[in-house]
């Protein structure tokens, strides 16, 4: 009797079990596809309107998204380095013509020996792996690394080279890479170019304005090319995001965000989290402030031209 109870008891809980596996799926299902739905909205809705050319991300939670899950640093990093290649392919699709990524600061040296090691030798894995990826190739995508490059061990160097020798004949998309970056002195490389040129005659200190500033950038500053017009770059940030929850920039191109007025989007997730439904939501926040923007101009034009007919 004892042994007939347990097993009523047993095959109910299995039932039990199963109904609950079955409802957690049908609710997994209907979110998955909710999820699509708006995703496709949200692209359809941002395809009508006017793009950002140049979308600037900060990569950043890899650390604390391994330490969230229990997993290594390491582990943080390679999903982060997946998620990288994924947002680069997204930014294609949605339309985006050129692509800046903080990869690795002037700050990240601190870092510990080990850690240092095992992102010196992701970067060798993912810049040779532009050489043969196919989606690069294929979308024509011109891969140029900035910073100060000459800090890093040759091994990464070369992998560098070899990514950016891969790419140099494509015109189509853009996509900068920061590594070794420091924004400020982003700007004192280039307020040296200009020194330089003053001293061999070459510039008149009278002739040094904000484009010219803008012209010798690391941005700006495409192999074979003499500056941002010839080499098809556009120096100004339109879009600048930031994963992992931080409200800062973190010296990244302060020249060409904080000039132009760009868009800034903060996001939550870490980004091995980050989603396409987040760069099409960073894209609309864009796009919101560009009608605001526009609205704004329109209505002092209106009170200008008010103002105007009044006085005639």
């Amino acid at each position: 009797m004892t042994m007939a109870i347990e097993a009523m008891r047993n095959g109910g809980e299995r039932i039990k079990s199963g109904a609950i596996r079955r409802a957690l799926n049908i609710v997994g299902w209907a979110r998955g596809r909710a999820y699509r739905a708006y995703e496709k909205r949200l692209k359809d809705e941002i395809a009508a309107r006017k793009l950002p050319e140049h979308v600037a991300i900060i990569m950043d939670g890899n650390r604390r998204y391994a330490r969230k899950l229990g997993l290594s640093t390491d582990e943080g990093y390679d999903y982060g380095a997946g998620i990288t290649e994924r947002v680069i392919e997204w930014c294609f699709e949605c339309g985006v013509k050129q692509l800046t990524l903080y990869a690795f600061s002037i700050e990240n040296f601190s870092r510990t020996e080990d850690e240092l090691e095992k992102l010196f030798e992701l970067m060798r894995t993912e810049f040779d792996k532009i050489c043969v990826d196919e989606r690069f190739h294929k979308n024509e995508v011109h891969m140029r690394v900035i910073g100060n490059i000459g800090l890093l061990p040759e091994s990464v160097i070369a992998a560098i080279r070899r990514a950016e020798a891969s790419t140099e004949r494509y015109t189509k998309f853009k996509l900068f890479v920061a590594v070794a970056y420091s924004g400020r002195m982003e700007i004192v490389d280039a307020m040296r170019i200009l020194a330089h040129l003053v001293k061999r005659g070459l510039l008149a200190p009278e002739e040094i304005d904000e484009e010219t500033i803008a012209r010798h950038l690391y941005i700006s500053q495409i192999e074979g090319e003499a500056d941002a017009a010839s080499s098809g770059a556009k120096t100004p940030v339109d879009l600048i995001i930031r994963t992992g929850g931080e409200l800062r920039i973190s010296n990244f191109v302060p020249w060409q965000a904080l000039g132009n007025e760009c868009t800034a989007y903060f996001c939550a997730p870490f980004w091995p989290e980050f989603r396409r439904l987040d760069l099409l939501r960073a894209i609309r926040t864009y796009q919101e402030r560009e009608d605001e923007r526009r609205q704004r101009s329109n209505s002092r034009v209106s009170k200008l031209k008010r103002l105007l007919g009044r006085d005639a």
